[in-house]
Order: C-alpha cells, then sequence, then structure tokens
C-alpha cells in the first residue's frame, strides 16, 4: 500500500483545503492523472497523482483542510507487496484492546456518517462550528441535509454531535431553537435573540490565509506610515495609473534601496534587493491576495500593463501560478479606485514596505502667487522601522512624488 502525502503546494503553507476529488475510490489512475482539486492561499490547484495503481482510500473529503504532510490518499500499486508496506498503526490508546484503534480506522474512512472513530481520528479530524464539535465528514452532512447543528442533540463521547444525530434532526424536521440551548455564538456572552442575526461559518481558502498573514504581520512588525500627496496634474487623461506607480517605486528604490528589501527579525539580518519584484494587492469576493510582477523594473510600460492584465485575470479566474502568490520584494495596493485618501497598509514580512494610493482628487495649489486647481494622488508608505528609518522611508516617498510628477 502506498500512501499519498499533501506535498508543499509552492506556497510554504501549512494546510490546505479540498474543493473537490476528480477521482473515486476504486478508480484506477496513471501517473500525472489530476486528481483532486485543492484551494491554497489564494489559488485552486489539480494535483496530480504520484503513482500508477488503483485508488483505496481518500483522507478527506471536499470541504476539509489537510495539512501539509498529512496522508491525503492511499493506492495499491502493481508490483508492490501490500502487506509489507501497510503503514504502522500507532499504539492503541491507554486501556483500548489491541485491534479497536485499527479498526475503527477503517470505518472513519468509509462513507459520510461512519464517524465513529477512536481519540486518534477524532484528535486529528475534529472541528467546530460555533461551539457545536463535528467531524468535517458530519458538517458536511448537517449541510446537505440543510440540518442546522443548533437543532442535533450531540450523543458522541464529548458532546461530539455525530452522522446518527443529524440525520434524526433531519427525520424530525425543521424546529425552533429551545430557549435552553446554547447559540452559534463562540464567545462566553451569550446574545440576545435580536442580536444575533446571521450565521458563524468557518474561514476558507484565501479568506483564511489573510487572517493567518495579518495575524503575522502584527507579531512581527514594527509599523510606521508616512502620507503626502503626488501632483499628477501634468498626466495625461490616459495615464496608466498602475504602471506609473510602480516606476515610481522603482525611482524611490534608487534613491533609497533599504526599503526594497526583507527583514529577519528572528535572526536580524536584512536583504536589499538589486530587482524589484511588486507585490500587487488585489481584491476579490473570496479575500484579498497578492501576486507578484517580476523584475519590474527592466521592462517598459507596456511589457507592464500586459503583466497587470495577466494577474488580474489570473485572479478572476482564480488560476494564479503558486510561483507568483510568493517572493515579492514590495508591495502595491490602489485601494482608491474604491474609496478612501490615506490608510495605513498592512505590511506583508518579509518585506518592509508598503505603498497604497488613494482616491484622486483636485486640490487648490498656489502657482507663481496665484492659484490653480491640480489633480492629486494620495499616498500613503508603511515601513517596518526595526528595518528602516523614518529618513530613509522619507526620501524614499519624496523620489516616488518626484517622478510621478513627471507628464510621463
Amino acid at each position: 500500500m502506498k500512501t499519498f502525502h499533501l506535498p508543499d503546494l509552492g506556497e510554504g503553507l501549512p494546510d490546505a483545503e479540498i474543493v473537490e476529488w476528480l477521482v473515486k475510490e476504486g478508480d484506477e489512475v496513471t501517473l500525472d492523472q489530476p486528481m483532486i482539486s485543492m484551494e491554497t492561499a489564494k489559488a485552486i490547484v489539480e494535483v496530480p497523482s504520484p503513482f500508477t495503481g488503483r485508488i483505496v482510500r481518500f483522507h478527506g473529503q471536499a470541504g476539509d483542510v489537510i495539512k501539509t504532510g498529512a496522508p491525503l490518499a492511499e493506492f495499491e500499486v502493481a508490483g508492490e507487496d501490500n502487506a509489507s508496506a501497510k503503514p504502522k498503526e500507532k499504539p492503541s490508546q491507554p486501556g483500548t484492546p489491541s485491534g479497536e484503534t485499527s479498526k475503527k480506522r477503517d470505518d472513519s474512512g468509509t462513507v459520510v456518517g461512519n464517524v465513529e472513530a477512536g481519540n486518534e481520528v477524532l484528535q486529528e479530524h475534529l472541528s467546530s462550528v460555533g461551539e457545536f464539535k463535528m467531524t468535517p465528514a458530519v458538517r458536511a452532512l448537517a449541510k446537505k441535509l440543510k440540518v442546522d447543528p443548533a437543532h442535533c442533540t450531540p450523543s458522541g463521547k464529548g458532546g461530539v454531535i455525530t452522522a446518527a444525530d443529524v440525520k434524526k434532526a433531519a427525520a424530525d424536521g425543521p424546529k425552533a431553537t429551545p430557549a435552553t440551548a446554547k447559540t452559534s455564538r463562540p464567545s462566553a456572552v451569550q446574545p440576545s435573540p435580536t442580536q444575533a442575526t446571521g450565521e458563524w461559518e468557518p474561514l476558507r481558502g484565501t479568506r483564511r490565509t489573510m487572517a493567518r498573514a495579518m495575524s503575522e504581520s502584527h507579531q512581527q512588525v514594527v509599523p510606521t506610515t508616512l502620507m503626502d500627496d503626488a501632483d499628477i496634474q501634468a498626466w495625461a487623461s490616459d495615464e496608466d495609473i498602475t504602471a506609473r506607480l510602480i516606476r515610481a517605486l522603482w525611482a524611490g528604490a534608487q534613491v533609497e534601496p533599504g526599503l526594497n528589501a526583507w527583514f529577519d527579525g528572528d535572526n536580524g539580518v536584512r536583504m536589499v534587493h538589486k530587482s524589484m519584484h511588486v507585490g500587487v494587492a488585489v481584491d476579490t469576493p473570496e479575500g484579498l491576495l497578492v501576486a507578484a510582477l517580476r523584475d519590474v523594473n527592466q521592462k517598459d510600460r507596456s511589457a507592464l500593463r500586459q503583466d497587470i492584465n495577466r494577474l488580474r485575470d489570473n485572479a478572476t479566474n482564480r488560476s494564479i501560478p503558486a510561483d507568483e502568490l510568493k517572493d515579492y520584494t514590495i508591495v502595491l495596493s490602489n485601494f482608491g479606485k474604491f474609496a478612501g485618501r490615506y490608510a495605513t497598509p498592512v505590511i506583508t514580512p518579509p518585506c518592509v514596505t508598503i505603498v497604497a494610493a488613494g482616491k484622486l482628487r483636485h486640490e487648490v495649489v498656489p502657482v507663481l502667487g496665484g492659484v490653480e486647481v491640480h489633480r492629486m494622488m494620495p499616498l500613503s508608505l508603511t515601513f517596518d522601522h526595526r528595518a528602516c528609518t523614518g529618513g530613509e522611508a522619507a526620501r524614499f516617498l519624496q523620489a516616488m512624488l518626484k517622478d510621478l510628477a513627471l507628464p510621463h
């Protein structure tokens, strides 16, 4: 028996979510045949089969989050001694009869509903929806049968909702939640019925990764933000705003290279990059993702626009290659196309800088003893103060303003 473990799908992330199995248990598959779709941090990736053989067992279903390195599927491969290659079972729990753990593990891998598993499996796969404990398989069954976990009476050990509990609730039909029942809000403070107007749901895919990245930034970075306005009155009406902002980032790096850098606070080291890879923040219905435009300092405006269009299309189709979702050296956000003048954008480690452009506006400015109305672009630059000084950040921003003021 061969066990296929979920590989690192190219983003260095600890887990990925199963979107859809493209094959079934018992199917014969060939090497490199598309086997499963996995949702990583910001893209959906098809994972090919690593063997030619028969799929014996899946270690998860659609909606389950699998940790990198954890078992994903088991195969029978021609020519293999399946008996001798069978993975060793972990030792039985204290007080568990020999063979019982193995038996229950086999049961837990069958169809949705067979969830009577030993402590080992529950520790690996148990999850919570609000305050209701249930395995991913049971959660999927509840969703399929349109059963609210609040209407289930847990019969499993430790208050776990089993498949039988879900089926019973479905058979009993919709009913009002008893006044004594717990709400699904994961908090010690229980709201009154008039306060709870929605349903708690787990963060998945891009939003789960976004939440993790923001938490890491909050824990690791010492951020400081500078704000100023770029006078873009000299621009043509059809100027490519994003391409100009990217060019201005490189102009800033020529003056202060230290903001186009990575910083490792744990080891106290900094890497100043000689080339620039701009991570462009893209807003999607699934959450925020950042994809890299490579070697922007070596490309003219036409080539930059082609890369920007490709990035936008890939983001819309959720088909950005994994290697384009990492290793950017500085980040650009253009939130101003929606609303907002200034911001305190969040740095994504190991980068030390993010620049955000706000909503364009017209402003009265003094010119040669008189006044004129000029078109202005608000800029907000957040930098990691552990790696950069305030003077370096100010000179970087000043260089950007000078470049953006040019007519072309």
